[in-house]
């Protein structure tokens, strides 16, 4: 898989390449990073070739926003994707979360999907970025707020979509079956993208059932974020994190199967997770958060790794992939 090559979202004009850089790192996210470095996570994944970049208010409070700007807004615009959320506005108040590291002072955030917070949002997003426009939005994580994200944030965002605020839209989250019930409850033109955050992976194939299937029906782009599972699969050992908790024993066995697996034929468990998803035909781009350059190398490299087809048919024997999941190579 070629990390640089671009395609398109959904029906829209917006072309991401199929490695994503996701910022909530940069953001601060489990440990400090700092302004030098956030910029050099950036400015590494643009010199090798990523344009799909993607943040949100949440992510440090802001932090990660200002920082993600404040090393693109001199990149060149036409091939930039600035991929930002709505749905959780930055607001006064001091506010403690064990997740991020580098929280400004004085601000928290709270839930507001009305069409006014969308469009407050976007706004005050493109304030910290310094930039122009947002190519991408997501709706972020509306989970216990589906009416009003229904009937008020999503006709608000696509109001901004046929204004040309922003150039596609989407819903991001952590569970496969409320984007499949947004997907279905939207009428055309619906969302271009959803974002599935650690639900199509190596550990977690439960978007596979209903999601996946409806997007490629409709025409919806998929972008598969969280790869690694906050973790588990980029190195699986004890006080390993799936989905931003330490995992379980189970999911640390499977997890440490795969990768003996892998290792038989010779290649990196980081690359077949990063891979996985591209065997799906939805599946647009890979979204995978880096903290370092040199994380940001990895990657890359992992990303255009070639995997023997019979690795995966291993996967599928030794039963840690279901007979009938698409792969890379199927």
């Amino acid at each position: 898989m070629d990390p640089a090559a671009r395609i398109r979202l959904g029906g829209s004009d917006v072309l991401v390449t199929r490695l994503g850089l996701g910022l909530a790192p940069i953001g601060g996210l489990y440990a400090p990073v700092g302004d030098e470095t956030a910029t050099a996570v950036v400015d590494r994944a643009w010199e090798r070739g990523i344009r799909l970049f993607d943040t949100a208010p949440l992510y440090g409070h802001g932090l990660s926003e200002r920082r993600a700007g404040a090393a693109l807004r001199d990149k060149p615009r036409h091939q930039l994707v600035l991929s930002t959320k709505a749905g959780r506005l930055v607001v006064p108040g001091d506010a403690t979360d064990p997740l991020w590291a580098e929280l400004p002072p004085g601000v928290s955030t709270r839930f507001d999907f009305s069409a006014g917070a969308i469009r407050r949002s976007v706004e005050e997003s493109l304030d910290r970025l310094g930039l122009d426009r947002v190519d991408l939005l997501h709706l972020h994580d509306p989970d216990d707020h589906y009416l009003p994200a229904l009937h008020e944030a999503l006709p608000a965002m696509a109001e901004l979509r046929r204004s040309g605020a922003v150039g596609a839209i989407s819903i991001g989250m952590n569970q496969a079956p409320m984007l499949a019930a947004f997907i279905r409850a939207t009428g055309a033109p619906g969302p271009d993208a959803v974002m599935v955050a650690g639900r199509y992976t190596l550990l977690d194939q439960s978007a596979l059932g209903d999601l996946l299937p409806l997007a490629a029906r409709r025409g919806i782009s998929v972008l598969a974020a969280a790869p690694y599972n906050s973790g588990l699969l980029a190195d699986p050992r004890p006080g390993s994190r799936f989905d931003y908790a330490p995992a379980r024993r189970e999911q640390l066995e499977r997890a440490l199967r795969i990768k003996d697996v892998c290792r038989g034929y010779g290649v990196p468990l980081r690359a077949v997770a990063l891979q996985f998803a591209f065997g799906h035909p939805a599946v647009a781009a890979v979204v995978c958060g880096s903290r370092t350059p040199a994380e940001v190398d990895d990657n890359v490299d992992l990303t255009a790794l070639p995997i023997p087809a019979e690795l995966w048919t291993a996967l599928r024997s030794e039963r840690l992939l279901p007979p009938h999941v698409p792969t890379p190579t199927s």
